[in-house]
């Protein structure tokens, strides 16, 4: 379907452009939620570009990958993983410049970023009276999407790391504290209809903690809790998978929204 205009108009439909929630959706995602912690780490550490140089470069990738995300006319896997990956990344750095650069205490990051997202929700919701992902179909609701995902990945750092950091509980048992809170949700919704919608937008919040305290405990010094394995073996390891998933759905068509 032909589009003109701009592109955040909504005055014409537009296929839907993002995957059907399957396992594999949920795999990458989580592992995107970890490259996202370490590569952050990765580039203003081990190359030294510092925060605001990581920040400001990881920016303007992710604007260049959703302009060409939002401008596709189909769901293309590699420009939607590659756009969530960069969300992803962005999102910790975000976080990560309130902390370090503007001293904002984890606990106040915590809930402005809550606050950004509820309020992102009710816009939304009001604006088009649906959240569903299955509904993805004007340019003003894939607007809505991206900026929802850009707070779930921001929110989830500072979640992530005021749980793991601030209340001193070491990465591990915050990940399994964030995989124990996902199960909650899976069984409220299949054994007690709890709304789908609802718990995909939880499970979509949650997951952020989980990998980024994956990553951390995979990535950080033993000294610290962690598996010392290094931000560069870890965010290679989950590149490497991601891009071998993102080949087979390309090539299977597994995750796309039958028309």
């Amino acid at each position: 379907m032909e589009q003109t205009g701009s592109l955040f108009s909504n005055e014409h439909a537009i296929r839907n452009k993002v995957p059907q929630v399957t396992l594999f959706f949920w795999l990458i995602k989580m592992m995107s939620t970890t490259v996202g912690e370490t590569a952050a780490d990765f580039l203003n550490f081990n190359l030294n570009w510092g925060l605001t140089n990581t920040t400001l470069v990881m920016s303007g990738l992710l604007l260049i990958s959703l302009y060409v995300q939002v401008s596709a006319k189909k769901y293309v896997p590699a420009l939607y993983w590659l756009a969530v990956v960069l969300i992803s990344v962005v999102g910790t750095l975000i976080s990560d410049n309130l902390a370090d650069n503007l001293g904002v205490p984890l606990e106040l990051s915590t809930v402005l970023f809550a606050s950004a997202l509820l309020v992102t929700f009710v816009v939304w919701y009001k604006s088009e009276r649906t959240l569903s992902i299955h509904s993805i179909t004007t340019r003003r609701r894939e607007a809505f999407y991206w900026l929802t995902i850009l707070f779930t990945f921001a929110l989830g750092t500072s979640a992530g790391d005021l749980v793991a950091e601030s209340l001193n509980l070491g990465y591990f048992v915050s990940a399994l504290i964030f995989a124990a809170v996902i199960g909650a949700v899976a069984l409220a919704h299949y054994r007690f209809k709890l709304n789908a919608v609802t718990a995909f937008w939880l499970a979509y919040i949650l997951t952020r903690p989980l990998g980024a305290s994956l990553g951390d405990y995979l990535s950080q010094p033993r000294s610290e809790g962690g598996l010392e394995l290094g931000t560069t073996s870890t965010s290679v390891t989950f590149v490497v998978i991601i891009c071998g998933l993102v080949v087979y759905l390309t090539k299977t068509k597994k995750d796309q929204f039958v028309l």
